[in-house]
């Protein structure tokens, strides 16, 4: 009895930090791209340094880390027990910090790809392309860590997808402005590979979680996110090319150059944590969701701030992305019920179970 009662507050916490983690996803994935985009527009063209900064903002990352270790040591000292191993600052082992480096580059290569895209294309097209990453993340999810799919989570990628694939119908309809069909192309063309990229990114972690010698905490989670966005971070560095002048010519004025950097970074960064944090609560597959269908919010957000076109393909977008997102969460409430309230043991509750099972 004990132990059922302390799995189901184990599976109400992760609950919980699932829903924070989503809200947190949810805020980079719509807030990145609008500032991103923002610095492009008022005369920012430097992609290395608009790479650099999705994953610059890593070292916010200690101060949630500095109070899980607070918490940890104050747990010890006041239930301390002879047996009990004194609490770590660092409970990353060198197998998991080199996996960790490894899927940092390759996110470094992707935020390359993604930042290129995103200086040729409006926010709301580019939106759309990213979330194609869906159908990528399916597709690896399921070779790379087994994923298990429903009818509803089948439907739900497939309309996804098609919601992405409903642009190139137009390709070009909303090119900016004084931009070459050559230069859309290929803006076009780097996003969806970072797209594709991304949604082998997502998989490679979860397996990364699945795979390693450790436990996996909510605090391994955030030293495995500490990891990979230095990596990524030093692999953009290396690529930059520093423009000293681009501050002083900046359309909005140098004071708010500045402000756009900080605040892209402090936003980037919370996407990629609510990332991360999602497929810690649940999976891959719904971290890959989540960023679909917040396109949708992008979407309307870039056509009230940019004053961007929205025509007749975007809506048809609109549409099936918003029906994808429905269909998935149905069928996960449809399966959630069918389940029985049971107790689950300690380790496929850790690692395989569903927090959005009841």
């Amino acid at each position: 009895m004990a132990e059922g009662i302390d799995a189901e507050k184990e599976r109400s916490m992760k609950r919980i930090l699932l829903i924070v983690n989503i809200i947190i996803l949810a805020i980079g994935v719509c807030g990145g791209p609008l500032i991103l985009r923002l610095y492009f527009i008022h005369g920012g063209s430097r992609v290395w340094l608009s790479s650099t900064l999705q994953t610059a903002g890593f070292p916010i990352i200690l101060l949630p880390l500095t109070i899980a270790y607070i918490i940890r040591r104050r747990d010890f000292y006041s239930t301390t027990t002879t047996n009990a191993e004194k609490p770590k600052m660092v409970n990353m082992k060198l197998p998991l910090f080199l996996a960790s480096s490894f899927v940092g580059l390759l996110l470094g290569v992707d935020d390359y790809l993604y930042s290129y895209g995103v200086a040729r294309l409006p926010v709301s097209t580019s939106a759309l392309i990213v979330a194609s990453q869906l159908a990528f993340t399916a597709i690896f999810a399921f070779f790379m860590v087994k994923q298990k799919f429903t009818a509803f989570s089948i439907n739900a990628v497939f309309l996804l997808t098609l919601a992405s694939g409903v642009l190139a119908l137009n390709s070009s309809g909303d090119r900016p402005a004084g931009e070459s069909n050559k230069q859309y192309l290929l803006g076009f063309i780097m996003t969806l590979l970072a797209a594709m990229l991304y949604g082998f990114v997502l998989p490679l972690v979860e397996l990364v979680y699945k795979k390693t010698n450790q436990d996996i905490t909510f605090a391994v989670v955030l030293e495995i996110q500490f990891v990979m966005s230095l990596a990524a971070t030093i692999f953009s560095v290396i690529g930059m090319t520093v423009i000293s002048r681009e501050a002083r010519n900046y359309g909005l004025g140098e004071t708010t150059y500045y402000v756009v950097l900080v605040v892209s970074a402090i936003i980037w960064q919370l996407g990629f944590l609510g990332s991360l944090g999602v497929i810690y609560c649940a999976s891959s597959l719904l971290s890959g969701i989540m960023v679909a269908v917040s396109v949708p919010i992008t979407e309307v957000l870039a056509i009230i701030f940019y004053k961007e076109k929205f025509k007749a393909e975007k809506g048809v977008s609109l549409v099936l992305a918003a029906w994808g997102f429905v269909s998935y969460f149905y069928g996960e409430y449809k399966q959630a019920k069918r389940i029985p309230n049971e107790p689950i043991p300690e380790p496929e509750l850790a690692q395989n179970h569903s927090v959005l099972e009841p």
